[in-house]
């Protein structure tokens, strides 16, 4: 089996209050602090281990991320990690909000790091293209720039400005939450 099955979010209710699964954020750190469900154990998709979850291997696992996009695209090492059924939240936390579930808010918490990237890279072109027009033509090269580590940061998956923005001061806040 490479494929999770989908479950609702008024399904996994029922079944969390039965007790019989778990419910397992693969989000990161960052995501989490800022927003998750209630009763959610995080284990985010670049750390998660094979012992994380020994003791509830006899319940079915539930995974959930933003959107339930990500968590479909790694199934295969979700799967891997022994549960007797698994399923993926169907929709995600968005589903589970607008079902009108409980989810705990830290609006104190820094924006997600994607979140950040996107808002520095869309005004830093922003930005280079105002100034191209208005003052000088060579600060198109601005935009040019983003663009080209935006697409480095797609091709490879290492982006220079996700690790610049988790160095400043507003990330480095203790992420409990």
């Amino acid at each position: 089996m490479s494929t999770l099955n989908p479950i609702s979010a008024t399904d996994l209710k029922r079944r969390l209050d039965a007790g019989d699964a778990v419910l397992i954020d693969v989000r990161e750190t960052d995501e989490h602090a800022r927003e998750h469900i209630l009763g959610a154990r995080l284990a985010p998709l670049s750390a998660i281990d094979t012992h994380d979850f020994d003791r509830d291997h006899g319940k079915a696992a539930v995974f959930h991320c933003r959107s339930g996009m990500r968590t479909q695209a790694n199934a295969a090492k979700l799967i891997a990690r022994g549960f007797r059924e698994a399923y993926f939240l169907d929709g995600g936390i968005e589903a589970w909000k607008s079902a009108g579930l409980p989810v705990h808010t830290n609006r104190k918490a820094p924006l997600e790091i994607m979140r950040q990237v996107q808002i520095t890279a869309g005004l830093l072109m922003l930005t280079g293209i105002i100034l191209g027009w208005f003052v000088n033509p060579a600060f198109y090269a601005l935009s040019a720039f983003v663009g080209a580590g935006l697409t480095f940061a797609g091709a490879t998956g290492w982006c220079g400005m996700a690790m610049l923005l988790k160095a400043m001061p507003w990330n480095r806040v203790s992420l409990s939450a």
